[in-house]
């Protein structure tokens, strides 16, 4: 998620306005997404772990049975839900993150056949990891809204009053836990990833991030923070997180 303070409005901003490069954004954003879902797949298909999220989508996915891209559907659909009583507010990428990425995966996975040589899935994971810290920054640079899984982590931010940190990790923990459980892989790639994605994001985001004139950034202010105790956190919160890209897993 994009997250701008307004010093004046004290405002949490979720830019979520088009008027400003549409083009150039909207191909960036479903770009972005689609080469998230393909970051997925590879890293699936890899056989050495996959990321905390879909540690929760795969094992979910086996229970059912059903295909990963569906489970991460239902999900998202799920944890967008959980927004309502949290009062964020989602953008076209929002809404798009949930569909797309799932699309996506199924697609990707259905292209791609495991390898058999430990080489070629080292190579399988590391490619993914790689790509998706490509992907998070081209979606999160549009500036059009948080994934369904990183806005439930700013609207706990913003409620609890807790860090960043500890709210990412509470819940990532309880994914990973819950997926390992119903079946899901945890494995090296799971520990890779969450080491490595947040400073691969942070050299990323300045150069996929597009520029936008601050009459927009403005035009879409979400609620007000209550207090300004628990302004200031918010905002630190954003700016923490769009450092580290925390994850929701981007999504």
């Amino acid at each position: 998620m994009a997250c701008l303070h307004d010093a004046n409005s004290r405002h949490t901003i979720d830019v979520a306005s088009l008027r400003s490069r549409p083009v150039r954004r909207l191909l960036q954003l479903y770009a972005g997404l689609v080469l998230y879902g393909v970051s997925m797949a590879l890293m699936v298909r890899s056989e050495l772990g996959v990321m905390p999220w879909d540690v929760l989508h795969q094992g979910v996915a086996r229970q059912l049975g059903l295909s990963l891209g569906t489970v991460t559907i239902l999900v998202g659909i799920l944890v967008l839900l959980a927004w309502v009583p949290l009062r964020q507010r989602p953008g076209l990428g929002t809404v798009s993150n949930v569909v797309v990425i799932g699309l996506a995966v199924d697609a990707a996975l259905a292209l791609l056949e495991p390898p058999s040589a430990l080489s070629a899935r080292v190579l399988f994971a590391a490619s993914g990891i790689a790509l998706n810290a490509v992907a998070t920054a081209a979606y999160i640079g549009v500036q059009l809204g948080p994934g369904p899984r990183d806005g439930l982590m700013t609207g706990l931010v913003r409620r609890t009053g807790g860090s960043v940190r500890l709210v990412r990790t509470a819940i990532e923990v309880a994914v990973v836990i819950s997926g390992w459980l119903l079946g899901g892989t945890l494995g090296l790639v799971t520990v890779a990833y969450a080491l490595s994605i947040g400073p691969l994001v942070h050299q990323l985001l300045p150069r996929l991030s597009v520029p936008l004139p601050l009459a927009d950034e403005r035009a879409t202010p979400t609620a007000a923070v209550p207090k300004p105790r628990v302004a200031a956190r918010s905002r630190s919160a954003c700016e923490r997180r769009s450092a580290a890209s925390a994850g929701s897993t981007p999504r």
